[in-house]
């Protein structure tokens, strides 16, 4: 069936709808051998389709990889600073794939991953509601007037939080140890809320996102969701044979 080439070039896990359109504006997609100057452009999967030059595939079925983000890695496929990215320490084997929002450089825990756009997008979209809880260490004295703030929505430079989930589990010497549940993801909105109520956040552990649990995945293994569950989920037609879903550690350095 015949789609958008955005549409298309998403699912093949290039990059979400909006970064494939921007690619085009700027001259580097082609199909056929003709480089396109707009995404009103459909394709059925026939066509020579590239990405500066590089051919590509046609999409696979949806996937979907739970990852231990270690700490110290961004989220991007390729850092001006030249640091090192989430994609530079997965495994080899690893197809192409996109993360679902993202986790900062200090940040650790549960990524998710996949090679597929549509479902990137769907769970990004707040309208999904998904919790995403983290583990949080701050330095400072947690009170539970102060966690109120929280739990009521802050505001913060005139941009407005949504009530988060807070509970306190324990203080250890100077560090408060809590958890804390979201359903939006903003741009460092833990540690931001907490500097907001004056806790220094410094350890942020994400440990679940949705249906999907971190567990006891080690820091920079991957493991595949398996299709049933990913079907279950997110009411995806399943295609092809159950694989068992494999851990992959990351590669030495």
């Amino acid at each position: 069936m015949a789609e958008r080439i955005a549409k298309f070039l998403s699912r093949a896990g290039i990059a979400s709808r909006r970064e494939v359109e921007r690619m085009i504006e700027a001259g580097r997609v082609s199909v056929d051998g003709r480089v396109l100057d707009g995404p009103a452009f459909t394709v059925e999967g026939t066509e020579r389709i590239a990405v500066d030059g590089r051919p590509v595939d046609a999409p696979e079925a949806p996937r979907l990889w739970l990852y231990h983000k270690p700490a110290g890695l961004v989220t991007t496929a390729s850092d001006e600073k030249g640091r090192p990215t989430v994609f530079d320490a997965l495994p080899e084997d690893m197809p192409r794939v996109m993360s679902v929002g993202r986790l900062d450089l200090n940040s650790e825990g549960l990524l998710l991953l996949t090679n597929d756009g549509g479902i990137k997008r769907r769970l990004e979209l707040p309208s999904t509601g998904w919790l995403r809880r983290y583990r949080v260490r701050a330095d400072g004295a947690a009170s539970e007037a102060k966690l109120d703030v929280l739990r009521e929505g802050v505001e913060i430079g005139g941009e407005r939080f949504r009530p988060m989930e807070v509970s306190f589990d324990r203080q250890q010497g100077r560090n408060a140890w809590l958890t804390v549940g979201l359903r939006e993801g903003r741009n460092r909105e833990v540690r931001r809320a907490f500097e907001a109520i004056d806790l220094k956040v410094s350890r942020l552990i994400r440990v679940s996102y949705g249906p999907f649990r971190l567990g006891q995945i080690k820091p920079g293994e991957v493991q595949e969701v398996r299709p049933r569950v990913l079907s279950d989920q997110l009411g995806l037609a399943e295609k092809g044979p159950q694989a068992k879903p494999k851990r992959r550690r990351a590669p030495k350095r």
